[in-house]
């Protein structure tokens, strides 16, 4: 387990910091003393004086910049807010494609452009984006799938460019996560694959990642992929 001193006063921007992966990351920071500003469209769920919420409309552009310009001192990105649709071919949704995309590529590029390159003028920074194990493909999740596996091609681009002033950029991409998505009726035609490790992951498995990325000990760690999956990612 990481140790708290590791990361004490980083502060650290965490989207969909409300529920699901993004609230177990806010309150595993909080945790660790790091000081989070919590985005998320729904009411905060964390409270203290290390925790302050911003409420902001992630598929807004104009919403999502004034949020970031609000915290040019940031440390760190974790972009985790995220939703799923469903479809097969034939039955494709373009609002729910373009939704998908406005939350989980659009706000992450409209977050690091504005948050990164002050991390790069002080020589240190992290990025970390919540992808998913779908991004490799899944029937039904065609659109879905699409956004996370974008996530990776921006993280790949932006370790390269950021690499040689001390910021990293990784994804962690988890399967099937113990959350309230997997009730969500959008996606109650496509059922969550139960990995062969017998049980869902869970929501504190993920923010023990991703706060580890956060630390110095993961300097050398960037432009990755990172699959938190119970061995889904294996082949049959």
């Amino acid at each position: 387990m990481l140790d708290r001193n590791a990361i004490a006063g980083l502060e650290v921007v965490v989207t969909g910091s409300s529920s699901g992966i993004g609230a177990a990351i806010a309150g595993r920071l909080l945790a660790l003393g790091c000081v989070v500003h919590g985005f998320d469209v729904a009411p905060a769920i964390h409270a203290g004086p290390r925790f302050h919420a911003t409420m902001v409309d992630l598929t807004d552009r104009a919403q999502t910049n004034a949020a970031a310009r609000a915290c040019p001192h940031a440390d760190a990105l974790v972009h985790a807010a995220g939703l799923m649709r469903v479809g097969n071919l034939g039955t494709l949704d373009d609002a729910a494609g373009e939704l998908m995309w406005r939350l989980h590529v659009d706000a992450a590029t409209s977050l690091a452009d504005a948050l990164v390159p002050s991390m790069v003028e002080r020589g240190r920074g992290r990025v970390v984006l919540i992808g998913s194990r779908v991004a490799q493909g899944m029937p039904g999740r065609g659109q879905y799938a699409a956004t996370k596996a974008a996530l990776v091609a921006l993280a790949r681009s932006w370790a390269r460019e950021s690499a040689p002033k001390g910021v990293t950029i990784n994804v962690v991409s988890p399967a099937a996560t113990a959350t309230a998505m997997l009730d969500d009726p959008a996606r109650a035609a496509s059922e969550p694959r139960m990995p062969p490790l017998g049980r869902l992951i869970e929501p504190a498995e993920v923010a023990e990642i991703v706060a580890f990325l956060l630390s110095p000990a993961a300097a050398a760690i960037t432009g990755q992929d990172i699959a938190v999956c119970g061995g889904a990612s294996l082949p049959p």
